[in-house]
Formats: structure tokens, C-alpha cells, sequence
């Protein structure tokens, strides 16, 4: 499910893929797109100033030219649980935000994609 998120935000953002299919797509670590508009991380580290706990979302999307910072983690959980774990997914990274901000001089966000055992999903399209 990761993957395919990633896939799509690769080929959003203009990021040349070595596959046409989301099911052959092998993320790498650190993709770029054309003129490195866009910087997109999978499950990777950041290593910050202090220590934090929670460090390591699934996919964090730079763009430079905005100076906007998406921090997504995906979970797969009980439909009576997909608000309740949004919530906990903005909580565990709200450090990483906090110490993105001034050291890569971007706004950060936190973006959870829940999806309930019954594919029921908060809809947050408008921020991808």
C-alpha cells in the first residue's frame, strides 16, 4: 500500500520512474524530480539536533520551491479506529515538526493516511 502511495507521489511530482506499474515499483531511499523541485524520502531517518523518538516516517516529500514539508506515515487500522489513529500518527511526529521547520526553513505537516479494515479512509487528498 506504501509503495503505491509513493509510486503516485513520484510520478505527481514529476520524478522519472524506472517502472509504468505501481506493482514493479521498488522505492528508492531518495528520489528527485527534474531541476530537484522536489525531494522525496522513503522510510528514512532524519537526523536532527536533539533527540527524538520519532524520526523515521514512511515518506517525506520536500519541495524547495515552496518550502513546504510533508511528513506521511500510513497505518492500516480497525474502522472504530481510523480517527483515533490519525490522531496518535500527528502526535508521534509533532517533535520531527518542530525541529524540520528551522533546520531545513520549510513548513512542515504531519499527514496520516489511515485506512480501516473496511477501506474506509479519511479524506486528506487536498493536502497531497
Amino acid at each position: 500500500m506504501c509503495a503505491e502511495l509513493h509510486f503516485d507521489i513520484c510520478r505527481e511530482t514529476g520524478v522519472e520512474l524506472d517502472n509504468k506499474r505501481w506493482y514493479d515499483h521498488v522505492p528508492k531511499s531518495l528520489e528527485t524530480s527534474h531541476g530537484v523541485k522536489v525531494t522525496i524520502l522513503w522510510n528514512h531517518q532524519v537526523r536532527t539536533y536533539s533527540t527524538i523518538p520519532n524520526s523515521k516516517p514512511d515518506i517525506i516529500i520536500r519541495d524547495n520551491k515552496q518550502g513546504t514539508c510533508m511528513l506521511i506515515d500510513v497505518a492500516i487500522s480497525g474502522d472504530r479506529n481510523v480517527i483515533k489513529k490519525e490522531a496518535e500518527k500527528i502526535l508521534k511526529y509533532k517533535d520531527l515538526v518542530i525541529e524540520i521547520q528551522p533546520m531545513w526553513n520549510v513548513k512542515a505537516e504531519v499527514i496520516p493516511v489511515i485506512i480501516g479494515t473496511t477501506a474506509s479512509i479519511q479524506n486528506h487528498s487536498d493536502s497531497i
